[in-house]
């Protein structure tokens, strides 16, 4: 699970900070409509620090759009980025540089830029309560600034990244068409801020591990760029291990532990097991998970009524619901029944997100949110 928060909160700072850097740019930086937008990149430059480890980091942060063109010269679409870079660095190439993006697959790099990587981050509260207005961020002590330059890009129809004027837009939606526009993304950029002689990385979220994945022979097919790693953030490579259907038992497996987790963290299990640590007790729903579980659902309908009476009852054991509710889905309850029923008793769901949040439950009757 994920911040289910995160949007509302991220969305309000973000047109603060976006403001707060226009404000800042020089008036020959400023456009006064879409077509001025598209003459030349447009960058907002601003110098800072930040302490990371210890140690004060100076810094340059760079918001501004890449033009996107074709062979022919054409301009195709405005690509919006945010790029940190230690400038107290005299050798480029011998510092990283990492490359990061969010999934969705129509998701700009806001949440892991504000709520993850960037050198300032949202500030949230730590028991995982409501953000409350007036909204805040603050220097970020566990940025990767210290060890890579990080440039966050917002593909192509996310954040503000736009076709340019008369170009249609699906020639960026789709599996292809989404590798082939960040690709060239990346490609600019090394080229335009000279960063061929350094190491490069991706950083993905979610699709963005599909993304990446995609990338890597992306880069090196279409441009003999050779990447160094690749880091997955929650990623997704193969969306058979996230879609609950009923020819597919793999995430009803795979999902177990994080209900177990998620059921612990609110105390919503026996008392022996909500009394262990959280460490210990993952272990054994892994195992459960990969082991009796596993075999039970490989069996379907052959399985026995002893095996299968067992199963139900330790299924209800680590994840908190009822041997009845268990045993009326088949042993198989997806993420979003498991959020709403883990708490109806309270009137109270779960994140879908960042499953330590709560929401009030506007129809207790139902299956799902």
């Amino acid at each position: 699970f994920m911040l289910s928060r995160f949007c509302f909160s991220i969305c309000f700072l973000l047109t603060f900070v976006m403001s707060t850097l226009a404000e800042e740019s020089s008036p020959s930086q400023k456009s006064s409509s879409h077509e001025a937008a598209i003459v030349e990149d447009q960058f907002s430059v601003t110098e800072h620090t930040v302490t990371i480890n210890g140690k004060e980091i100076p810094y340059t942060a760079m918001a501004g759009k890449l033009l996107m063109k074709s062979d022919a010269g054409e301009t195709k679409a405005e690509v919006f980025f945010v790029a940190y870079t230690r400038n107290d660095v005299t050798d480029l190439s011998n510092r990283p540089v990492s490359f990061c993006f969010n999934g969705g697959p129509g998701s700009s790099s806001v949440w892991l830029h504000m709520g993850m990587l960037g050198p300032r981050f949202i500030k949230f509260p730590a028991d995982a309560s409501t953000l409350k207005p007036p909204f805040k961020h603050q220097p970020n002590p566990y940025s990767l600034l210290d060890i890579t330059d990080l440039v966050f890009i917002d593909p192509v129809s996310t954040g503000f990244s736009r076709p340019a004027k008369g170009e249609e837009k699906s020639q960026f939606h789709g599996y292809y068409e989404d590798l082939r526009s960040v690709g060239q993304f990346i490609h600019d950029y090394t080229t335009r801020f000279k960063r061929w002689g350094s190491a490069k990385y991706l950083i993905g979220e979610s699709y963005g591990g599909l993304r990446a994945a995609g990338l890597a022979g992306q880069l090196r097919n279409r441009y003999n760029m050779e990447l160094n790693g690749i880091v997955l953030v929650s990623a997704v490579v193969d969306f058979a291990t996230i879609r609950f259907n009923n020819n597919n038992d793999l995430p009803y497996m795979l999902f177990l532990p994080s209900y177990t987790a998620t059921a612990w963290y609110h105390k919503a299990l026996p008392a022996d097991l909500q009394a262990q640590s959280l460490t210990d007790l993952l272990k054994q729903a892994e195992e459960f998970a990969l082991g009796p579980y596993a075999s039970g659902l490989l069996q379907g309908a052959a399985i026995d009524a002893t095996t299968r009476a067992s199963l139900v009852e330790q299924y209800a054991r680590l994840t908190g619901l009822s041997k009845e509710y268990v045993e009326r889905s088949n042993l198989r309850v997806t993420m979003s029944r498991f959020g709403k029923e883990l708490l109806r008793d309270r009137g109270l769901t779960v994140g879908r997100f960042d499953s330590r949040y709560t929401g009030i439950d506007r129809d207790q009757n139902s299956d799902s949110y």
